[in-house]
């Protein structure tokens, strides 16, 4: 189905409390909207999205729900369904704000459906997280429109960093598709970097969307002897690459950014991904309190390891919570308003810090490698 929604009204003994013993009473319920991916190209992205928002609500009003001006409320999801498209993503945000009357949304995750929404939610004055869309695009020139990831410039700036400093590599390849906004994006922004950086690529190659057949980019990449190859493909995509890599005898190290979070890469790749090294927002095995109290309970409901989209998203609707308890009335302007005067937030991802002016916090980035078939921590990466 198009549309899922979760009513999440828990009569709590923390609501009796507040109500008195007199019986038990409901507190008038505040939607909130989310855009997923759950079909398309990208279903493992929309379900960690749709897993940390249930989870994150569900804390939320356990705890009470959120209190503005005075008065309690608790949250109530509505999930749309993006089908990891940027018409479809940017309709879905047309229906949440003017049909369910939401007051904010979080999502969509994938740049190619955020870039178009953001437009809208910024046409039609509604306050919109996106937690994994990292394309500088997203939110400029918007005041509607924030974020709990880091941005691509950021990323390429680490990448080159990483490529040359850690892997100390002096020449680089890039495959990418360059109808894909993230993906184009950030192999734009890693070939600047890692040029300034000293280094040299030697390859820039390209895709079409869709594509199955990798031999001949990535035969001309071998041609060009490079020492690393930087591939900001999608998880779907980067096991098909990598086994034709293989098969041509490319054994130089591969470098991936944020695009290769889901724990599916691994799982489809097997041993092909074995060495490579990628670029993330969170490391879960990084036993800090923030990120405990995350993972544990996270696991312990999905039965899996939470990835970046899931910490992004859990953060994101920890961020709006916050929002809204300093929020001067229940309306959309008085949300977005609340959410760019926050200075400093702690989440599962690290510590945001925003700008006066911007939607786009300044934080850490962690760099991983796949051992023993699984994504392991290598070291944080600072701004």
């Amino acid at each position: 189905m198009r549309r899922h929604s979760a009513f999440l009204f828990s009569l709590l003994l923390s609501t009796t409390a507040l109500f008195g013993a007199c019986g038990k009473k409901e507190l008038p319920d505040l939607a909130i909207g989310v855009i997923a991916e759950l079909t398309g190209d990208i279903p493992a992205v929309g379900a960690s999205c749709k897993n940390a928002a249930e989870m994150a609500v569900a804390e939320i009003n356990a705890a009470g729900g959120v209190k503005i001006a005075g008065k309690a409320h608790q949250l109530r999801l509505v999930i749309e369904d993006s089908k990891g498209g940027g018409t479809e993503a940017g309709e879905a945000l047309k229906r949440l704000a003017a049909e369910d009357k939401v007051f904010a949304i979080v999502g969509p995750n994938a740049s190619v459906g955020a870039i178009p929404a953001a437009q809208v939610a910024e046409d039609m004055k509604i306050p919109m997280i996106t937690p994994w869309s990292t394309n500088p695009l997203t939110t400029a020139g918007k005041k509607w429109v924030f974020r709990s990831c880091f941005t691509d410039a950021f990323e390429g700036r680490v990448l080159a960093k990483f490529a040359t400093g850690y892997l100390h590599a002096a020449k680089a390849a890039v495959l990418y598709d360059p109808g894909s906004q993230a993906p184009k994006s950030q192999a734009e922004l890693f070939r600047k970097d890692f040029e300034e950086a000293g280094g040299k690529v030697v390859a820039f190659e390209t895709y079409k969307t869709g594509e199955k057949d990798f031999a001949a980019p990535l035969s001309r990449i071998a041609a060009s002897a490079p020492d690393i190859i930087f591939l900001p493909s999608y998880y779907n995509e980067v096991p098909l690459q990598l086994r034709e890599a293989r098969k041509l005898g490319i054994k130089v190290p591969f470098l991936g950014s944020d695009n290769w979070s889901s724990p599916e890469l691994v799982k489809l790749s097997g041993a092909d991904a074995e060495g490579a090294t990628f670029c993330n927002h969170y490391a879960p095995e990084v036993r800090v309190d923030a990120v405990a109290r995350f993972v544990t309970p996270y696991k312990n409901k999905y039965s899996q390891t939470p990835d970046d989209v899931a910490a992004l998203t859990y953060d994101s609707f920890k961020l709006l919570a916050k929002a809204l308890a300093g929020a001067s009335g229940l309306d959309r302007e008085a949300i977005r308003e609340a959410l760019s005067k926050i200075r400093e937030f702690e989440g599962v991802t690290g510590k945001m810090t925003f700008k006066e002016g911007s939607g786009d916090p300044v934080k850490s980035a962690v760099m991983m490698r796949v051992e023993g078939g699984k994504p392991v921590f290598v070291t944080v990466v600072d701004p």
